[in-house]
């Protein structure tokens, strides 16, 4: 009987737990919500019906008439551009979440030892998040004295590349296929991977912060190896948290400035003045996102360990 009133007791703190870390979950999200709701929900739904719409431009209005799927017929029959980029964008949309998802684990597992000016190291692999605002970028690709010290490291390089030298090795072999082309593409442009996985490692490293160091003396007792830890420990543990991570990577490449199909939508939109046409493409492009998005969660979820 007191067992069992203590079981009780320890349940009931347990989901009072849960409730207030709810409560703190949401009210960190409300002014996200109160946002959208009062500045996105509209434009939302505007844009979904002027995708099926003929948008003529007026002075100072838009005059809709509603032409069924004539823009989305455009998108994928008639713009001899769309189709390709789109391929092309999701394909290296894949390849370089993958890439950024495997490189942020192994650098947080690597800032998660200890070793002097720790601290300082974790900053410098999250300075590109601080740093990577429109000022920076800007900065990046616009300022001449970047550009000419990027020549001479070319220069001084002599133009060998040691990813050049092997994929011209496998090709001469007859191994080079597409997937060690997109994998020498990743490695020529590790910088990109770097910058863009800031975030997932601040996130890979705070669930490694949360494993009891117990578990893994408790397994270097038994015998196991550190590569035998990894799998049967530090994976499951925080398994859930490669979901998180895959979803931010992948929204966020999604909308980077150098996307080819967003670039593309912007060309149509402001360039050439069609709205239609334009909205339509967005909405292809965004519900081939969620779609991708939510197949690959799904085939993720099934690895993930949950415990209490």
């Amino acid at each position: 009987m007191g067992y069992s009133m203590k079981s009780q007791t320890k349940r009931k703190k347990y989901v009072g737990l849960q409730k207030r870390k709810a409560k703190s979950g949401y009210l960190f999200i409300l002014p996200f919500i109160i946002g959208f709701l009062a500045f996105m929900v509209k434009p939302f739904f505007q844009s979904l019906y002027m995708s099926f719409c003929n948008v003529e431009v007026g002075s100072g209005s838009f005059v809709l008439t509603f032409s069924k799927l004539t823009n989305y017929y455009f998108a994928f029959r008639v713009d001899p551009e769309y189709n390709r980029l789109l391929v092309e964008e999701i394909t290296r949309m894949i390849v370089y979440s993958l890439a950024i998802i495997v490189f942020s684990f192994f650098v947080a597992l690597i800032l998660n030892q200890k070793f002097h000016a720790r601290a300082l190291v974790r900053a410098i692999f999250f300075l590109p998040v601080i740093l990577s605002s429109g000022v920076i970028i800007g900065l990046e690709s616009d300022n001449q004295l970047m550009a000419n010290m990027a020549n001479l490291m070319e220069e001084a390089a002599s133009g060998v590349s040691v990813t050049d030298a092997l994929e011209n090795i496998l090709r001469t072999a007859g191994v080079a296929t597409r997937a060690f082309e997109e994998v020498f593409e990743v490695i020529d442009n590790i910088y990109d991977v770097a910058i863009a996985s800031g975030i997932q490692i601040i996130i890979f490293l705070s669930g490694l912060q949360t494993i009891p160091s117990s578990m893994y003396e408790a397994a270097d007792i038994e015998g196991c190896t550190a590569w035998e830890s990894l799998w049967k420990i530090t994976f499951p543990m925080i398994s859930n948290l490669f979901l998180v991570n895959w979803f931010y990577t992948v929204i966020d490449f999604s909308m980077r400035t150098d996307n080819e199909v967003i670039k593309k939508i912007q060309e149509v939109m402001i360039i050439n003045l069609n709205y239609g046409p334009a909205s339509a493409m967005a909405w292809i492009y965004f519900l081939i996102i969620l779609a991708f998005v939510g197949i690959t969660s799904l085939i993720i979820s099934r690895g993930v360990y949950y415990y209490d």
